[in-house]
């Protein structure tokens, strides 16, 4: 005999239940008058009301009147989180303080599935391999506490030659999921790059004009070694599976180069051109939400607006705000640029597809893990999301409050 309730969606908690009459956002599109199965963290069936019913015995059974459920949110690059680590220039919190926070954070705005991205940099302090090697240590300490499937993106820089053997061991050890290759050393003949490179170091590392004068030169004699590292790198994490990502390819040799590494994401291409190059390439786009909800890029690049309207963009990203993933495909949508279904691909199925999870996260489909999200309305707003789930756990409620 199957339980009833008269439970909302935000109050159950249970190991096998089934959600009735709700709607279902799957690969195909909406599906109204719908059931979802929800057994043992895995999404066993989708059937609408024409359909036989399954048995549903030893079931909690819950009316989702008036309620969407979508895949969850998987977000493949984001670095908020370093605001919780250093809120303010100078300042320093502990890791776990700072971690706990931005997971709270990720499943308040329906992310289910985060990459951590962590800056393999050549600077000292915030972006060195000091502090790749202290997060990457606490993350592991505190995946299993969190609410998000967390896992880890580094961000290659190409000067950074120090301890390649610690980076390859990494990859081996299959502690790395996401690996991108960047390049953010600005060459010493321009003085725009030099410029907005420094205005974000600052606030990052204190040196003074010569010192930093000295730093940038020194750094710019390790690029041959870099490119040597890189081919290594690359081909570690192929035989290890692991995501392999360009970054901020500026002109189709670029493009070719990052081809010949064997990349399957493109991350942030600066024009329309080198976005569809990569795209022919075989790999899938990467752009920021908070591209596209700001109206265009704070560095100069594409907007991504215009890039989704030319069909380049596959996959959209948090970058820097976690809100703006969520709220990208409702504004995608109003704009008439792709339908809904489509839109929400790109936070849910596609990037799933792209980092090597397409045959267990990302859809709403028997067999998948059951990650998704429950909304009251579909107006945008985070303030909408009712409750987040992961593997088939409620980890976020946002109770209605009490009517007087």
């Amino acid at each position: 005999m199957s339980l009833q309730s008269t439970n909302r969606p935000s109050e159950v908690a249970a190991a096998s239940v089934v959600f009735e009459n709700v709607k279902v956002l799957t690969s195909l599109g909406w599906t109204s008058s719908t059931s979802l199965w929800i057994h043992e963290g895995k999404i066993r069936a989708v059937h609408s009301a024409e359909d036989s019913e399954p048995d549903y015995s030893l079931t909690q059974r819950v009316d989702g009147s008036g309620c969407y459920i979508l895949p969850g949110i998987i977000d493949l690059h984001g670095d908020a989180f370093e605001r919780d680590i250093t809120p303010r220039a100078g300042t320093h919190f502990p890791l776990d303080l700072a971690l706990a926070a931005n997971d709270a954070n990720l499943i308040a705005n329906g992310i289910t599935t985060f990459y951590y991205s962590i800056t393999d940099g050549f600077e000292p302090g915030p972006r060195s391999r000091d502090t790749v090697r202290e997060l990457l240590i606490a993350l592991e300490k505190l995946m299993p506490r969190f609410s998000c499937h967390a896992r880890i993106h580094i961000r290659h820089e190409t000067v950074n030659t120090e301890k390649h053997d610690e980076l390859l061991e990494w990859l081996r050890q299959g502690r790395v999921h996401l690996l991108s290759l960047n390049d953010h050393l600005p060459p010493l003949d321009n003085d725009k790059k030099i410029q907005r490179y420094l205005a974000g170091m600052r606030r990052r590392v204190s040196m003074t004009e010569p010192e930093t004068s000295e730093f940038l030169q020194r750094l710019q004699a390790n690029r041959a070694l870099g490119e040597i590292q890189l081919e290594e790198l690359a081909t570690v994490a192929h035989q290890q599976g692991v995501a392999l990502a360009s970054h901020d390819d500026e002109t189709l040799d670029d493009v070719a180069r990052s081809k010949s590494l064997g990349i399957a994401i493109a991350e942030f291409p600066m024009c329309a051109q080198t976005a569809r190059a990569s795209q022919h390439g075989g790999a899938s786009v990467l752009m920021g939400a908070p591209n596209l909800v700001r109206g265009g890029s704070h560095v100069g690049a594409i907007c991504v607006k215009a890039a989704i309207e030319q069909g380049v963009v596959d996959v959209l990203c948090s970058d820097y705000h976690y809100p703006s993933l969520f709220h990208a495909p409702f504004m995608i949508a109003a704009m008439n640029c792709l339908s809904f279904s489509e839109a929400w691909k790109l936070v849910s199925e596609n990037p799933a597809l792209a980092a090597g999870l397409g045959a267990t996260k990302g859809k709403i489909e028997p067999g998948y893990d059951a990650d998704f999200l429950i909304l009251s309305d579909l107006d945008g707003s985070p303030l909408s999301l009712e409750s987040t789930w992961v593997n088939g756990q409620m980890v976020y409620s946002r109770k209605a409050p009490k009517k007087p």
